[in-house]
């Protein structure tokens, strides 16, 4: 009987420690709790019209032609600065020139264009092309009143050329063509805790 007791309490020691190793399993509260996200990036959009500078023919010293542009941020982010690079290729007609035609070209960035008195900097086409953006940006030839351009806003700037009469022989550039290329680049504002 002895025997039958213990094999008897091992059993059901067996048994108790199996019930509660299952039965421990279940016998806590339990809950979850899910987290997600979602990153959006915003967009940088400039928008400039007119997209042809200027298209003149018939040019001669003297001549002048003053252009109004519009820079626009359609995109969904402030734009902070925009830069300005300056690019152009002259073709000689006659394979005579010894100058640059970009030399003979002056351009004034004005306060407007009622105001073509009031100008903000004059250089040369050849000057400006050798000047870096960052050059120009502190000169605040774009957005001279104040920096940046917010979402859905407008800036207009004032632009006059003119194919200055220096006095002397410009025979060389009858018949000549310039290709003004401006490439506007907008840069975001700093980024920010959100």
């Amino acid at each position: 009987m002895k025997l039958k007791k213990k094999l008897g309490m091992g059993v059901a020691t067996a048994i108790l420690g199996l019930g509660l190793i299952g039965g421990g399993t279940f016998a806590y509260f339990s809950d979850t709790a899910e987290a997600t996200a979602n990153f959006t990036a915003g967009t940088l959009d400039l928008s400039v019209h007119p997209e042809v500078i200027v298209d003149v023919d018939n040019l001669k010293p003297g001549d002048y032609m003053i252009e109004t542009f519009k820079l626009k941020n359609d995109g969904s982010l402030p734009i902070k600065e925009v830069l300005l690079d300056t690019e152009y290729e002259v073709i000689d007609a006659d394979g005579n020139n010894t100058g640059d035609f970009g030399e003979h070209i002056k351009v004034d960035f004005l306060y407007n264009a009622n105001q073509l008195d009031n100008v903000i900097y004059s250089t040369t086409l050849k000057d400006l092309e050798t000047m870096s953006p960052e050059a120009i940006k502190e000169l605040r030839l774009l957005f001279w009143t104040k920096p940046g351009l917010e979402v859905g806003k407008t800036h207009n700037f004032v632009v006059k050329f003119t194919f200055e009469d220096n006095g002397e022989d410009q025979n060389e550039f009858q018949g000549d063509s310039l290709q003004l290329k401006w490439l506007f680049n907008a840069k975001q504002t700093e980024g920010e805790r959100r």
